[in-house]
């Protein structure tokens, strides 16, 4: 009978536990891995640790390999089929054209950062001379207004869908808890959901145009106008999934969970707080990524349409402009917009993340 040196037994029990602990780490990152849309990541990590590497070589294949080989498709399809539509600007532009937009874009906004920087510091020289020589009172600081650039619009359309999501989600959450715990509140609510939920953000923009010009008379506000008008009219159209799905998710509520907060006479504030909201969050923020989606497509149709920056200008002002150029950088703003949707959701998914509990998590 061969001994087993106590070392060497000692030296692999450690392996092993260094092992588990690693496997542990790697199952828990899966979690935000498939948060991120990353979660390819976690076979790869499973298969450098020795963790049966071909059933991992599988999975990366599905997560990763088949995705990566349908975008080549895509791509392929795309630059083949493109120079066989002809338009009035020439024809479609394939993946090589809109990819040489994406640097002349990137590059006309170095450029125009570059003036940005020249502006002030020239503006700076000129308040300095004025002051050694003794004329403070003629100094002035004006701000550069160049032309916005790509990022800035893309910028511009951002803040804008945050400002009217958050200020939609103020008014929809307290009405959606409302409708979920009292029948009549619901009855009421209902038939207004039911007609405004289906109008088109282009209906209402005239509508929010005329009563912004109306009651936001100043023109030094915190806000602009045209930023007004887009997020109001976001807020008007993105707020009924969010609305809809926490009136359904209030009512869903285990009835136990009600009995169990008149039994200990909780006041409505902390059954709300410590019940109601737990209970529902899971479908709340189902209603918010919804209602996020829906904000982002509307706010692209109002910026077209009221010719406010942002994204939605950029498109009109290129499909206007006509140039040989123009269909190239429209389909850049169609990927952007597309990108921009993607990482919206993937925000609010991870932010669900942190608030909500799955039954791997």
């Amino acid at each position: 009978m061969t001994a087993i040196d106590p070392e060497v037994l000692s030296q692999a029990e450690a392996k092993e536990a260094r092992r588990e602990r690693l496997f542990t780490r790697i199952n828990k990152a899966d979690a935000w891995f498939q948060v991120l849309g990353l979660s390819w990541l976690t076979p790869v990590l499973k298969a450098i640790a020795g963790d049966n590497p071909q059933a991992q070589v599988k999975e990366i294949w599905r997560l990763l390999g088949v995705p990566m080989l349908a975008i080549g498709a895509f791509l392929f399809v795309w630059a083949s089929a493109a120079p066989t539509v002809q338009t009035s600007l020439g024809a479609i532009p394939g993946p090589v054209q809109v990819w040489e937009q994406v640097e002349n874009l990137h590059a006309d906004h170095l450029r125009e950062r570059e003036k940005e920087a020249a502006f002030y510091e020239r503006q700076d020289v000129r308040n300095a001379k004025l002051i050694a020589s003794g004329k403070e009172d003629k100094v002035k600081e004006r701000a550069y207004t160049g032309k916005p650039t790509y990022y800035d619009q893309i910028w511009t359309s951002i803040k804008t869908v945050f400002f009217g999501f958050v200020i939609g989600s103020a008014f929809a959450i307290p009405l959606g808890i409302l409708g979920g715990l009292s029948p009549t509140a619901n009855a009421a609510m209902n038939p207004l959901i039911q007609i405004f939920k289906p109008v088109s953000p282009l209906a209402w923009l005239p509508i929010v145009t005329m009563v912004v010009s109306a009651v936001y008379v100043t023109n030094d506000g915190l806000f602009s106008k045209s930023f007004m008008n887009s997020a109001i009219t976001v807020t008007l159209c993105s707020l009924w999934p969010t609305l809809i799905n926490t009136s359904l998710g209030v009512s869903s509520i285990d009835k136990d969970l009600i009995s169990v907060s008149k039994v200990l006479k909780m006041n409505t504030w902390t059954k709300i707080t410590k019940l109601v909201l737990p209970s529902a969050l899971p479908l709340i923020f189902t209603g918010l990524r919804l209602s996020l989606g829906v904000g982002w497509m509307v706010l692209i149709a109002a910026e077209m349409l009221a010719q406010n920056p942002g994204l939605g200008k950029f498109v009109w002002d290129e499909f206007q402009n006509g140039s040989s150029q123009s269909l190239a950088k429209i389909m850049v703003a169609v990927f952007t917009i597309g990108i921009i949707g993607f990482l919206l959701d993937r925000l609010m998914f991870a932010i669900q993340s942190l608030f909500t509990f799955s039954a791997n998590r």
